[in-house]
């Protein structure tokens, strides 16, 4: 069998997580919160899923700018790697600038920022909007002329090394402060202290920021999260809300040129009273305090992990055998996975619309044997579901909430 030996990098990554927490416990700091780590989490799985189903696409974009509009040919050699990797994290620096200063590409990048917390878990905060946006970007280096598949393999090293950032639990690494991006660089580009602001958009070295001006040193401890902190673990609503707020602003614009000053404006033009009204229309009201004081239930929280943990599982089963699984199945699974990520959020929210999230993750289920096991699945899958749906309405429904919110 041919395996997909990427899928590993799942769990890899949990195992440093793992660690950095011990550390962390070790140093007797409170650096991971239940549904920070959770929300942060879901985020990842959701990118991990559809970046399996979007990586061709990036990779045919690549082959063909290179082969129609290549300027060079550039060779893999020694030469070529060092100038696509300094290439690369030049193209970086600008992408990740422009994501904090133009509109447009905030509202898809301000998933990655929101997270009360700073560590690992924190670096899957990535979505598949934002690697849309960053391929625009990195379109320029087959242009160049470098070679799609040395791209792509660029891509994968330049990708693994902020993960490493996104810690609290390392120091200042002396010299390595004047040449590399450093854990203490990037806590102060997560910090929402004024003084922090729109700094160190470095990826993996730090003279791109010291040559542009954007460079400040940690000093004092950061402030982690969005200026205007988000209050909300909803899946949905992370990916969204930015997106959410720029339609709106550009509605409320009036004049052509008063849209396009929105959409490509500075975050800060934004009025920040449109995230309000998009709150109440549609988060339901302390969410956030209500979860806080259910989730300290060890029940609910080993429900919510058990919901998380399963996920990883198939995720990683489905990443690895991903040749062997048919289109329809390959469907199914992503469908079962975000209904899974969308239903840990609605539960750590306490949304009453949990329950049918449940319901269709079942069905979802229902289908998937129906679709391995054939026409013998049929009277098994009808019996099954009658018997489900009395016991929705005689005992699940009035039992359900009870049981995991306590």
């Amino acid at each position: 069998m041919h395996f997909n030996w990427l899928a590993f990098a799942v769990p890899l990554f949990l195992l440093f997580i793992g660690l950095e927490y011990l550390v962390a416990k070790r140093q007797k700091k409170n650096y991971f919160h239940f549904n920070n780590s959770v929300a942060n989490l879901n985020i990842g799985v959701g990118e991990r899923l559809l970046d399996s189903f979007t990586v061709g696409g990036f990779y045919f974009v690549y082959e063909y700018l290179h082969q129609h509009f290549a300027l060079f040919d550039i060779q893999a050699n020694v030469w070529g790697w060092v100038g696509l990797l300094i290439a690369t994290d030049f193209v970086w620096y600008w992408y990740h600038r422009l994501a904090h200063e133009i509109n447009v590409f905030w509202a898809v990048h301000v998933v990655h920022h929101q997270s009360d917390d700073f560590n690992y878990t924190v670096s899957a905060r990535i979505t598949v909007f934002q690697a849309v946006v960053r391929t625009g970007f990195w379109s320029i280096l087959p242009v160049v002329g470098f070679p799609a598949e040395m791209i792509t393999t660029m891509l994968l090293i330049h990708g693994l090394y902020p993960f490493f950032l996104h810690t609290r639990t390392i120091g200042k690494l002396g010299w390595l402060e004047y040449v590399l991006v450093t854990p203490s660089h990037h806590r102060v580009h997560h910090a929402s202290n004024p003084q922090y602001l729109d700094k160190n958009y470095g990826d993996m070295f730090i003279i791109w920021d010291k040559l542009f001006g954007t460079f400040a040193e940690e000093e004092e401890e950061p402030t982690y999260g969005l200026t205007k902190p988000l209050d909300s673990h909803s899946f949905l609503w992370q990916h969204f809300h930015g997106l959410l707020e720029l339609l709106m602003a550009t509605q409320r614009a009036t004049g052509w040129s008063a849209k396009w000053a929105v959409l490509f404006g500075r975050p800060d033009t934004v009025d920040p009273g449109i995230r309000e009204e998009l709150e109440n229309r549609f988060l339901s009201a302390n969410a956030v305090e209500r979860s806080v004081a259910h989730n300290k239930s060890r029940r609910f929280r080993g429900y919510v992990i058990g919901q998380l943990a399963g996920t990883l599982l198939i995720l990683f089963s489905f990443l690895l055998l991903d040749q062997y699984v048919p289109g329809y199945l390959q469907f199914l699974t992503a469908l079962f996975i975000l209904l899974t990520a969308i239903n840990c959020g609605a539960l750590l929210e306490q949304r009453q619309w949990v329950l049918y999230l449940e319901i269709g993750r079942v069905g979802v289920l229902w289908l998937a044997l129906y679709a391995i096991l054939g026409e013998p699945m049929l009277i098994v899958l009808g019996y099954i579901g009658a018997l489900s749906f009395w016991a929705y309405f005689s005992l699940i429904q009035k039992r359900y909430f009870r049981l995991i919110y306590g």
